[in-house]
C-alpha cells in the first residue's frame, strides 16, 4: 500500500491514524515530494519505523557523492545506487527525455535573461527569480554578468533525478512508485484550476471537514 504525501508532514500521528483506520499492513510505504520533505520530517518517519520513497536533492549532496554521480556513465532508463550509513539508499535515475526537457527549460531561461540584460531591464525581481539567479554573478550589488561556467555546470545534471528510500524495493520500483505522485498533483491542479476551488477560512473542525468533503466530492463527480 502506497501513501502519497505531497504536503509537509509535521507529525507521524496523522499517518498512524490513517494506517490504523484502513488496517494497512507492513507493505505500507510513504511516497513524498522532495520540495516538502526536510531532514526533520524524514527523521520523524525513520524514527517511527516507516518505509518511504522521497525525492532527493542530488545537487545538495556531499562533494564525494556528487562526483560519483557525475562520473557515472549515463544511459537512458538506468539507475545509479548509493548506500548511506543510516540504511537509506540514494537512487539516481537518468532519462534522455528528461535531459532534453532540462536543456530546453534552461535554454529558455537563459534566453530570457540575456534579452533582459541586453535591454538593461534586469530588475531585482528578475535577479531573485528561480531560473535566473543561479546563472548570474553579482559583484558589489551593482555589476551583473551572465556566467557561462554556471550554465555549463548545470547542464551536467540534465536528465538526472534522485530518490531516497529505506525500502527493499528495486531501483525500478522506487522510480515507478515516485512517478505515481502525478496522480495526486493532477488532483490539486484540477481542484485549483478546473473546479476553481479557492481558500476558505473556517474556525471549527466541523466546517473544515465539510469544506474538504465538498471539494473531494466535486473532484470525484468530475472524474
Amino acid at each position: 500500500m502506497r501513501f502519497s504525501a505531497i504536503w509537509l508532514l509535521q507529525e507521524c500521528p496523522m499517518i498512524d491514524d490513517f494506517r490504523h483506520r484502513y488496517r494497512l499492513g507492513d507493505d505500507f510505504v510513504v511516497v513524498a515530494d522532495s520540495g516538502l520533505m526536510n531532514a526533520d520530517n524524514v527523521k520523524l518517519l525513520r524514527d517511527a519505523g516507516y518505509k518511504y520513497v522521497i525525492g532527493a536533492r542530488i545537487k545538495s549532496e556531499k562533494k564525494a557523492v556528487k562526483e560519483n554521480i557525475l562520473a557515472w556513465e549515463k544511459k537512458d532508463g538506468e539507475s545509479f545506487e548509493y548506500e548511506r550509513d543510516n540504511g537509506e539508499w540514494l537512487i539516481v535515475g537518468y532519462s534522455d527525455k528528461r535531459a532534453k526537457k532540462d536543456a530546453y527549460n534552461r535554454t529558455r531561461g537563459v534566453e530570457r535573461l540575456q534579452k533582459a540584460y541586453r535591454g538593461r531591464k534586469l530588475t531585482k525581481d528578475q535577479v531573485n527569480r528561480r531560473g535566473y539567479n543561479k546563472f548570474l554573478e553579482i559583484s558589489k550589488d551593482v555589476v551583473v554578468t551572465i556566467c557561462q561556467e554556471k550554465i555549463d555546470e548545470d547542464s551536467r545534471w540534465d536528465g538526472l533525478k534522485g530518490y531516497m528510500t529505506n525500502t527493499e524495493l528495486t531501483a525500478g520500483d522506487v522510480v515507478g512508485e515516485y512517478k505515481g505522485l502525478w496522480v495526486v498533483e493532477r488532483a490539486f491542479r484540477v481542484g485549483k484550476g478546473t473546479l476553481d476551488m479557492c481558500p476558505m477560512f473556517h474556525f471549527t473542525e466541523r466546517r473544515i471537514e465539510a469544506h474538504v468533503c465538498v471539494c473531494f466530492v466535486a473532484y470525484n463527480i468530475l472524474w
